[in-house]
């Protein structure tokens, strides 16, 4: 039970005060919690004893030695003591009457709390029972029968009364714990639901629509199949009707067209009999499967950079010691065929140099550098750079979609994996026609959810064993020419950013789609209220300072669950910034990843280095800013010209 402390403790007391009966609450350690003037006065009680926290065990030694039970032998008192106390600890409601000492007459009433302990009320029902004596003495036509009912009739209408004030507090505990749930389920980022037998919603919070866009929010009474679409209750009812025969299961599903990746737990009703329902929890877990995508990716990463870096060691000085070698031959006096052989191992080993170029960059560290982008201006540039590496016979067709609007991504890393596909397609187009053929490049958002980028060319199309094997690393269509690293490259690159990569045929040739999360970059650079995140509070003046002379206002947090009260409680800010390491169990990245796609614009600051996974991740989210940092470059991170 909580204490009442300060204003609230004397406006209690003065309030219980009021009351005639005298009142005492104990919490469920029976130490005193709040008592009323008449509970001193009626008792005779020291003032010690009536102070928040005195035991209850030391009031009942008081009234044992002040006689208020009688006469006890010393002998017995502890043990009467002890027996109070652990009556007292069962909590339990009660009610009866006793004759004290000074001949007056007392009821005393006990109620359990619900969140532990209990309150007492004592009534001095003296005149009542006076009145109950003259009754008796004057009423000589009363039977002894008739006389016995009134007495129990007016002690159990007392104990009536005293049970109905308990009922009554009870169904307004039970009213207020209600109210808290219904509001706790519809705060909840998940669908919760209930569904009959009948597949019909017996109850449903008001979030379905938060789950899978396009649905209806009100969908108690209605039919899972006409809640959900034909789409996602497809996916679902495989495990539904397993739930319905008492098999819980949590699976995962792709749910079309919105594209969003939904996790749905069932759980049997096993408390409606044969007749049961199934629970239902249901969440959008499209951000998290980016991240863990893109988590799984750099774990790859590291596990084929540890298994490589010694062999790329040992065979980069294999192919130094072969190039010098070839070298020296060169400047020999050898017959004029020994020259051709002379060359073909240098430009096989040229070709080994290149190939351990090209498995750094897929095994090594690279981290994205999300960077507000203009698609329009980033696509004519990629034309202009693609169109004369394809040929001037092939068409390179470009249609972008996408809005006039700036996207967060990694150009760089956007553009070197255009630039692939664009020189695959190229080529494909080649082995039908040389020379000649089509490559259209479509650009365009899906779902507000990615930005899609589709390769397609008029060439052959990929093979059975390309469609299956085409970004393994070293797998390759071109023989001699091909390094099979190129897709292997693409499909790095799209995975660590938290996207995806599909290869597929058309009718007129082959496809690649590529899709990266859509981040939309903030156009507003207006100075406004920044959320600063930082653990250490003297780096935290300092970055406050350099944030304040950019004519930021600042509020500040130390740990995720700080900022996340104060994003629930402060509408207006429009920046965060916060460190990637903090103090708690949750970090920078996991408070950026729970701000969702609609976020407040959000950066990260870290003294990680950059082949840390957390690093990574984050950079994946939002853009990184190395520390130290001064307030120039500050100020450049955050408002680039």
């Amino acid at each position: 039970m909580e204490r009442v402390t300060g204003g609230t403790q004397a406006m209690t007391v003065a309030g219980l005060n009021l009351i005639k009966q005298a009142m005492s609450i104990y919490d469920s350690d029976l130490k005193l919690v709040v008592s009323n003037a008449r509970f001193r006065e009626m008792f005779s009680i020291p003032k010690p004893l009536t102070q928040p926290g005195a035991p209850f065990a030391e009031t009942i030694r008081f009234l044992v030695e002040n006689g208020e039970y009688g006469h006890i032998r010393d002998e017995d008192k502890e043990a009467f003591i002890l027996e109070r106390v652990d009556r007292a600890k069962n909590f339990e409601p009660h009610y009866f009457e006793r004759q004290r000492a000074d001949g007056r007459w007392v009821s005393v009433e006990g109620s359990p709390m619900p969140q532990g302990g209990w309150v007492a009320v004592y009534t001095d029902i003296t005149s009542t029972k006076r009145q109950e004596a003259l009754l008796r003495s004057r009423s000589e036509e009363l039977s002894d029968q008739l006389l016995q009912y009134a007495e129990e009739l007016s002690a159990t209408n007392r104990e009536l009364e005293s049970t109905v004030h308990a009922l009554e507090e009870v169904k307004r505990q039970l009213t207020e714990s209600e109210a808290r749930m219904r509001l706790t389920a519809e705060m909840m980022p998940a669908h919760i639901a209930h569904v009959g037998p009948d597949r019909l919603y017996t109850y449903s919070n008001r979030r379905l629509s938060a789950v899978i866009p396009g649905r209806p929010s009100d969908i108690v009474g209605m039919h899972a199949s006409e809640a959900l679409g034909d789409s996602a209750y497809r996916a679902i009812k495989p495990h539904l009707d397993g739930a319905f025969k008492g098999t819980p299961s949590v699976f995962e599903f792709n749910e079309h067209p919105s594209t969003r990746r939904i996790r749905v737990a069932f759980t049997p009703d096993d408390n409606a009999g044969p007749e049961r329902g199934v629970y239902v929890l249901s969440m959008d877990i499209t951000e998290e499967t980016q991240t863990r995508v893109a988590l799984q990716q750099t774990r790859r990463r590291e596990i084929a950079a540890q298994m490589t870096s010694g062999l790329a060691h040992d065979f980069s000085n294999l192919l130094t010691i072969i190039l010098g070698t070839q070298t020296k031959l060169q400047k020999m006096a050898l017959p004029e065929e020994a020259s051709a052989l002379i060359e073909a191992t240098l430009g096989a080993a040229r070709r080994g140099g290149t190939l351990l170029d090209n498995l750094a960059n897929v095994t090594g560290p690279r981290v994205p550098h999300l960077a507000a982008t203009d698609m329009r201006a980033f696509l004519s540039d990629l034309e202009t750079l693609a169109q004369p590496t394809v040929g001037d016979g092939v068409a390179l067709i470009i249609e972008n979609d996408i809005p006039a609007e700036a996207l967060m991504i990694d150009p760089a890393m956007l553009q070197d994996s255009l630039v692939n596909l664009l020189l695959n397609a190229a080529h494909a187009c080649g082995q039908v026609k040389a020379g000649g053929g089509t490559i259209l490049l479509i650009a365009e958002l899906v779902q507000n959810t990615w930005v899609q980028f589709t390769v397609r060319d008029t060439g052959p199309g990929f093979s059975e064993e390309a469609l299956n094997r085409a970004l393994d690393p070293f797998f390759t269509t071109k023989g001699a020419d091909g390094s099979g690293l190129g897709l292997a490259m693409v499909y790095d690159m799209t995975k660590l950013v938290g996207g995806d990569i599909k290869i597929a045929n058309t009718a007129t040739g082959g496809q690649v789609t590529l899709r990266l999360p859509l981040r939309r970059a903030v156009q507003d650079a207006t100075p406004g209220l920044a959320l600063l995140v930082e653990d250490n509070p003297d780096l935290r003046g300092l970055i406050r300072d350099m944030l304040t002379s950019m004519k930021h206002t600042v509020i500040e947090a130390a740990s995720v669950d700080e900022a996340r009260v104060l994003l629930d409680q402060v509408p207006d800010i429009n920046l965060v910034l916060s460190d990637i390491s903090l103090e708690g169990d949750e970090t920078g990245v996991d408070l950026i990843r729970a701000l969702g796609r609609d976020r407040v614009p959000s950066y990260l600051m870290t003294s990680l280095p950059q082949s840390h996974p957390l690093y990574i991740e984050g950079a994946a989210r939002a853009p990184v800013l190395p520390k130290p940092f001064t307030a120039e470059q500050l100020d450049q991170f955050l408002h680039p010209k």
